[in-house]
């Protein structure tokens, strides 16, 4: 069996990889941040040397939304950036021959032409609201490129999924992500009865948002197929849709009958936000979870084990 290390388990996206069903195919390696320090390089590298994956997987990062990259913006940066050349260069300089480098679509340009090509990061500006995460994430990208580049043996590659929501997302709106912050918003609505409810902005910017278990199957079929697989790769839907119609979606999954009025006054990010899928479908895989099939499951995921 193969040992996989995966960085970050204990975040939404590392513990759906966790607990996806294929996991049982493999050994997997879980520690805690307090049995590998990632911006500690010696503990990173005591670790990789005492375990030896064949495979690591790089999920671990300091995430939020809007209001947590405007408030933290050093944070964001520093740590982000130092976690990621920590754990790949420690895996480079052991030999691990396979590095997973779990990245974000808020690397590329704020005003580039949407759907979102692996091949437009660092094409220009990026999206001021989340420019520090994103410099991280582009660092993590490129250093991966450069590494196969000096040794093809060295497939240090990287995932780059659009906005995820699901089990294990944090539900607090100064910190998590903008949709499980609109559950926790409208069902408080519902529950409160209140007639009108605020959306940021005019609500027609667009977004894509997946399913986290989704992210995890892929995971396992990239995995699988790795020889294959690009060096930089988008996974997503390959569509999107209005902040207005996820509102309308979570609404109607959570039975909120008022009205949403629109504030003007506050910021909204990038207008559009929709990954390639091209290389995607290329390859050979496609999302499972519907929109309105997601908002169930976590929803009620969000009453049984965070709304108690």
């Amino acid at each position: 069996m193969h040992r996989i290390l995966i960085t970050g388990s204990n975040g939404m996206v590392g513990r759906n990889i966790v607990e996806f069903p294929r996991a049982n195919e493999y050994i997997l390696l879980t520690p805690t941040s307090k049995e590998l320090n990632l911006l500690d390089r010696a503990s990173v590298d005591n670790y990789i040397a005492e375990h030896n994956p064949d495979i690591i997987i790089h999920c671990a990062g300091i995430v939020g939304g809007i209001q947590a990259n405007m408030a933290h913006p050093v944070k964001f940066l520093v740590e982000n950036t130092q976690m990621g050349l920590n754990i790949i260069m420690s895996a480079y300089e052991a030999e691990i021959k396979k590095f997973i480098n779990m990245s974000s679509s808020c690397m590329y340009p704020r005003d580039a032409k949407n759907p979102l090509a692996e091949e437009l990061i660092l094409k220009g500006e990026l999206e001021p609201t989340n420019e520090g995460y994103a410099i991280a994430k582009v660092t993590s990208t490129r250093l991966c490129e450069y590494i196969h580049r000096e040794n093809n043996a060295f497939q240090y590659k990287t995932i780059i999924p659009c906005n995820l929501y699901g089990r294990y997302d944090k539900f607090d709106p100064k910190h998590s992500h903008m949709l499980p912050a609109v559950i926790k918003k409208i069902h408080e609505a519902k529950v409160n009865n209140q007639t009108t409810l605020d959306i940021w902005g005019d609500g027609e910017a667009r977004r894509e948002f997946m399913y986290a278990e989704d992210l995890a199957d892929f995971t396992y079929y990239a995995i699988e197929n790795f020889e294959v697989m690009p060096q930089n790769i988008n996974v997503g839907l390959g569509h999107d849709y209005t902040i207005n119609e996820y509102y309308k979606a979570i609404a109607e999954v959570i039975g909120y009958k008022g009205d949403f009025v629109h504030d003007l006054s506050k910021p909204v990010g990038m207008k559009q936000k929709l990954i390639d899928d091209t290389k995607l479908q290329a390859f050979g895989w496609k999302y499972k979870t519907p929109l309105k099939d997601g908002i169930q499951k976590i929803y009620e995921y969000y009453l049984k084990e965070v709304c108690l």
